[in-house]
């Protein structure tokens, strides 16, 4: 993939000193990076952006529904709240890992945090959309995270896990065709890695480089 442009430099700057943020949450700022105008005229090109997590469309309502985070890929192209992100607005969210819940007894009262990465430790990113609109003036962009069926290991420990995208796919994801249906799915699991974290990553206020350590697991959990 090229190298990345920059849009909205102050913007970006300004996230410098939020990172490294070990224990991302919905409604912070990210950079994710877009297909937008480089420093060419009238060329586009892969450029990072800052955006919020949740997305917000033009025609939503501030203060109504909570803004989804994620976006399931099975009719995401008819879907009302997605369909024009997904046609034109596809961004790339660039992260290290990212966390998911076991639910021990299918309660929902007892569940164990998992950090889950690549197996060799490298970076990636996920699938995304992303949305821009203007507030008394102030314009904002947001996002969510694309979702598809998990593949085998993440299978063990939900029904869902974000649509991780191979590097060769990077461009084709930014690019204008309208439907890369075919990019929308599980990523291979012997390529990725998981193991059990402390519960203190459910606070985004718990945000060291610990919060990722790796614990034993109860080995028997208790209803609670």
């Amino acid at each position: 993939m090229r190298n990345f442009a920059f849009a909205e430099r102050g913007a970006i700057d300004a996230l410098g000193n939020r990172f490294p943020r070990y224990n991302g949450a919905p409604t912070l700022d990210y950079p994710i990076i877009i297909r937008d105008m480089v420093r060419e005229p009238d060329v586009m090109g892969p450029v990072f952006a800052s955006a919020r997590w949740g997305l917000m469309p033009t025609w939503m309502k501030p203060g109504g529904r909570p803004p989804p985070i994620n976006a399931r890929c099975e009719g995401i192209s008819t879907n009302g709240l997605f369909r024009s992100a997904y046609r034109s607005r596809r961004c790339l969210v660039p992260i290290n890992g990212f966390f998911e819940w076991k639910d021990i007894f299918g309660t929902g009262k007892n569940k164990q945090p998992y950090a889950i990465a690549m197996a060799d430790g490298s970076p990636f990113a996920l699938a995304g959309i992303w949305e821009t609109r203007r507030d008394n003036d102030i314009e904002t962009r947001s996002f969510a995270i694309v979702t598809c069926e998990p593949n085998e290991m993440m299978a063990q420990i939900h029904d869902r896990m974000p649509v991780v995208l191979h590097r060769e796919d990077y461009e084709r994801w930014l690019s204008p065709e309208p439907d890369p249906n075919d990019l929308m799915k599980p990523f291979p699991a012997e390529l990725m890695t998981m193991w059990p974290i402390g519960r203190n990553v459910g606070s985004p206020k718990n945000d060291t480089a610990d919060i990722i350590d790796p614990i034993d697991p109860d080995p028997e959990p208790t209803l609670i």
